[in-house]
This record gives structure tokens, sequence and C-alpha cells, in this order.
């Protein structure tokens, strides 16, 4: 019976975040008023709910998380900064001889900017207003300019330092030790963000170089989609073009290798790492003149509504899965995903698509704190690697971003985008982006080496 009632509560979250409110109280609320129907009924212990302080005390001193806030500020302050904007008009000068140059561009940016901020919305929201107008002014099919700013807008969901990869990486930790306890092995093994980060690295790339090869050859096919800048526009732009690509490029880059490069020499955790990304966004403002005290306020005030907002939903889900265990939830879990057919893959494929739909109507944040730590030990303790189920997570929490009609993405580029662009368009421009995402999803479970041969290389695990 109390499996019945875990189903219900999960029910009714789902159908309460449908109707608008707000995910941290509604994960909250809607567990406790089930905790409290559970316990009339004598389907709960209220015993479970001691443990509810302690829950939140670890999240608020997870050093794990303190990467969060740290990559959050970097990522506003090289918003506020307009590098985007510099970016975007260099790489189109750089590439605007080729046909699609525009769009390379946009993609090439787009890695750039996931691998420096790692915010999806704040990214495509940019990218949307600075190069869609470009684009559709120059004669590219409005479907395939929607497509790529959209795909490029949610690299940041798979290329580190990535905030979804810091809150798998934590909550896939103690699901593997969680898995393998249960299995046994009182010496776990533990996974950390920074395996995350350097098995995500190829994948990443991977998923890049797809999307430029598929704008190179719709550009090569149907030139009138994706038309070059005319020529007598390159000459009258390009004077200085090579010193101007170096003093644009250089700093970020500069930026991505510090922040990466310290955590694959293993100089520096995630977190210190983020500490150094913060600093190094707030000199590159600085000595861009784009920083003054107002524009310091406004970023601060914005890292903390943003962090605010995902320590909530933090303490919401943690109350969530208290309550779900209270209801024996995560055994039936468990017992489902053993007992399908096709073994770890069959149970896998069905999280997949759970959390693939489940991506349409709540963000990442929500998914990784309540479905992960319920379906991530039954997996982890089929065999499955640790980091490339996180990896195979994102890349799969990345494709829900894209799928209309719900996708979060679509949303962005929606709400700023001209009323001259139809949403049709947009529907028709990610579409063959989703198909790449999904085969680079069938490359990674064909090939899970694409994920943890780096990871191997580096740490020898």
């Amino acid at each position: 019976m109390e499996e019945y009632a875990a189903i219900f509560m999960f029910v009714a979250v789902a159908t309460i975040l449908l109707a608008g409110y707000p995910v941290a109280f509604s994960l909250a609320g809607a567990s406790l008023i089930g905790a409290l129907i559970g316990h009339l009924l004598d389907l709960f212990d209220p015993a479970f709910l001691e443990a509810v302080p302690n829950r939140i005390y670890g999240i608020m001193m997870n050093d794990t998380l303190m990467a969060v806030p740290l990559f959050v500020f970097m990522g506003v302050t090289l918003e506020r900064s307009q590098v985007a904007e510099d970016l975007l008009e260099t790489m189109a000068l750089l590439f605007g001889r080729l046909r699609g140059g525009i769009a390379i561009s946009v993609m090439v940016v787009g890695t750039l900017l996931a691998a420096s901020t790692g915010i999806v919305g704040a990214t495509v929201v940019t990218m949307g207003l600075l190069s869609l107008p470009t684009m559709l002014r120059r004669g590219y099919d409005p479907a395939l300019a929607s497509g790529t700013i959209c795909a490029a807008g949610t690299l940041g969901q798979i290329i580190p330092p990535s905030i979804v990869l810091v809150i798998l990486g934590d909550v896939l930790s103690a699901s593997y030790q969680q898995a393998q306890l249960k299995m046994g092995v009182f010496s776990p093994r533990t996974v950390s963000v920074g395996d995350l980060f350097v098995g995500a690295i190829l994948p990443g790339i991977l998923l890049v170089i797809l999307y430029i090869l598929y704008i190179a050859v719709v550009a090569y096919l149907q030139p009138a989609r994706a038309p070059a800048i005319p020529a007598e526009e390159r000459e009258f732009h390009s004077k200085g073009l090579g010193l101007r690509v170096v003093q644009v490029l250089i700093p970020p880059v500069v930026l991505i290798v510090s922040v990466m490069g310290s955590i694959l020499a293993g100089l520096a955790t995630p977190t210190e790492a983020a500490s150094v990304g913060a600093v190094g966004s707030l000199l590159m403002a600085t000595l861009r003149g784009r920083i003054n005290r107002a524009s310091l306020e406004e970023i601060t005030r914005s890292t903390m509504r943003v962090t605010s907002m995902v320590f909530m939903i933090f303490i919401g889900a943690a109350v969530f899965s208290l309550i779900f265990r209270g209801f024996h939830g995560d055994d039936m879990v468990h017992d489902m995903l053993l007992d399908l057919p096709g073994g770890a893959m069959g149970a896998l494929a069905v999280v997949m698509v759970i959390m693939f739909l489940l991506g349409f109507i709540i963000d990442f944040i929500e998914i990784t704190y309540v479905v992960v730590p319920i379906v991530g030990p039954p997996l982890l303790a089929l065999g499955l690697d640790p980091v490339w189920l996180g990896v195979m997570m994102g890349v799969n929490l990345q494709t829900s971003f894209l799928t209309p009609p719900f996708g979060f993405a679509l949303f962005y580029l929606r709400g700023i985008a001209p009323p001259t662009l139809r949403t049709v368009d947009i529907y028709r421009g990610v579409f063959p982006f989703i198909m790449i995402q999904i085969l680079a999803l069938f490359l990674l479970v064909f090939w899970p080496s694409l994920v943890t041969w780096l990871p191997g290389a580096i740490y020898g695990k």
C-alpha cells in the first residue's frame, strides 16, 4: 500500500508543477502533505522527518555544491561584459566568406560560452538577441537560424564546466556509494564532479562537430538557406581582423583553460576551479572596461537570486526524496528496474525515456535531485559505469531542452524572437539537431569509451 502512496505523491507533485506553482515549494509542500495523510492512514512513519534538518545542513555545507554560485557568478559576469557580442561579430567576419559561416560562428561562440558560463537560458537569449536579427537580415532560412541558436545555447548542459554536471556529479557520487554498499562493498569507490567533467569533454566536442557538419552540408546542398557575407562587406570590415581575433578570442580561451586545465592537471577541485573562473571573469570584465560599482552590484544580486532559487530547489527535492523513501518508493523503483527485460540496458532505456519526458515540464535541477537519487542506485548496482551514466543523462536532458512543444530553449528563443519568426519555424529548425542528439546518444551507448577513455587516461580509472 505504501508503494501506491509513493506513486500518488509523485503524480501529485507533477500535477502541481504543471499548474505553475514554484518548484521548490511544490516539492516540499506536496511531500509534507503526503506525509501527513500517510501518517493519518498509518502508512508513513513520521520519524523519517527527523532527518530533514540533517539533510538541509548537508546541502548547505556541501563543498561540491559551493561551485554552483561561483559558476553562476562567472557566467553572469561574462554576460554583462558583452563577451558574446564581441565574439559573434569577430567570428562572423572570420567565417563570413563561407556559406553558412554566420551559423558556424554562432556554434563556435556557443561552444565558447558553454565552456565559460554553463547557463543555458542566458546563452540562448544572448545569442538570439545578437545573431538572429543578423541571420534573418542576411537571408538565412528562419528554421536553420533558430535551430542553430537553440542547439548552440543548450551546449552549456553538457560542455564543462556545466552546472548540470556539478549537480549530477554530487548526486551520482552518493548514489554510487549507496549502490556499492547494497552490493556488499564496504570500501566503496567514489566518483567526483571532476570525473564527470573530464568524461563529458569528448562527447561535447563530438556534438559540436556533428552540429557544424550538418550546417556545412545544408549550406553546400542548399546555399540559399545559408548565404555567405558579400565580399565587399567582408573587405570593409576585415581591416585589422587578425589582431581583433587575438584580442577577442584569447581572454575567454585563457579563462577556459585556467578553469578546466586546473581540474585536468589535478591542481584544483571543481569548486576551487570555479573560484578561479569567478575571479578570472571579473578580471576580464575589468580589463574590458565593462565593470563598475553599479554593474558589480547587479551581478552580485543576480547571482544571489539564481543561487537562492537553486538551493531552495535542492532543499525541496531533499524533502521529497526523504518522504518518498518513507513510503518505500525507492524499493518499488529498485525492484521494478531489476525486473525489466533487457537487463541493465533495458532499465537504462526506461529511465532515459522517463527523464526525457520529465524534461518537458520540470528543470534539470528537479530531475537530478528528485529522479536520479531514486533510479541511480539500482542502475549502478546493475554494473553501469557512473561517469558514463552521468554523461548519458546530461546529453538526454540536453535533448529534452530542444524538443517541441515544451523544450525550454524554444521558450527562451520564442520570448525574444521577432513576431515575423513563426513558432513552427523554430520547431522545424531544431528537429535536425534533435536527431543529431539522438545519434550522439546511440554512439555513446555503442562506444562507451567516448566517455570513459579520457578519465582513465588522466586519472587511471
